[in-house]
């Protein structure tokens, strides 16, 4: 029982689970680790093609080099706590991608890095709607509460090294109007956001606290990301200079 809460709890900092059968990435690692070298241009992979989570890391200079979103089972297990779900929805994007990469030759020591974001009351998750009345319900349940969104961010390293981390943020809805709720599921905006609605959006209006990451809350906790890409020695810097000589012109 030890063992096993003190395995939920540590920091996720493992080997991933790679491919069984011998791969590119993971000949390319083993050549890496025996001639102690380098990655002269890393790439990265975002498991992802939210617009939202592009828009947010073109904000800090990083342009990925392939976009591989993950078709996966999003539905939450039986029992499964919000934070879970975020977890494992996560890594299993991030593993999936870097499955798809594993024998590309442009892409195959790449990072990948994936993100899922789970808005939720208590143990309850509010998946994203599909329907009308489910938006209608989510923001119902919403209006004059304070929910929490919790962003899990896993990396997969060149190695297959595996870092993950969870950012909460809490955020307070005011009392939405009946007319409110119906005007902003008519806009269409909801579709396809957690919970059913986009803080950067028509939605912000009904914001009226907010305690943590606001990019958490858009769908990637940028500063932490930045902080994990750092840490494993991808180069986050590369493209700022662009920045300088676009000023300069």
């Amino acid at each position: 029982m030890i063992t096993s809460l003190k395995s939920h709890l540590l920091p996720a900092f493992v080997r991933g689970d790679a491919p069984s059968r011998e791969t590119l990435r993971r000949s390319m690692a083993r050549d890496r680790q025996a001639s102690n070298g380098g990655i002269e241009r890393p790439h990265l992979v975002l498991a992802s093609a939210s617009p939202r989570r592009l828009t947010l890391l073109s904000q800090v200079g990083v342009a990925p080099d392939a976009l591989r979103p993950a078709s996966i089972d999003e539905s939450a297990k039986r029992g499964e706590m919000p934070r879970a779900h975020a977890a494992r929805l996560a890594r299993t994007k991030a593993e999936v991608a870097r499955d798809q990469i594993a024998n590309d030759p442009d892409l195959a020591d790449a990072y990948v890095l994936a993100a899922d974001t789970v808005v939720s009351i208590g143990r309850k998750i509010l998946m994203k709607p599909e329907h009308v009345e489910e938006a209608t319900a989510s923001l119902q349940l919403l209006s004059g509460r304070t929910h929490k969104v919790q962003t899990s961010v896993c990396l997969i390293t060149p190695d297959d090294r595996v870092r993950m981390k969870i950012v909460d943020t809490r955020v307070r809805f005011r009392y939405v109007t009946r007319s409110e709720i119906e005007s902003y599921i008519a806009s269409r905006e909801w579709r396809g956001k957690a919970g059913g609605y986009a803080i950067q959006g028509l939605a912000g209006c009904f914001v009226q606290r907010i305690v943590g990451s606001y990019t958490n809350v858009v769908g990637l906790p940028i500063t932490e990301v930045v902080g994990l890409l750092n840490s494993e020695g991808f180069p986050i810097q590369y493209n700022w200079l662009k920045f300088a000589e676009v000023d300069r012109a």
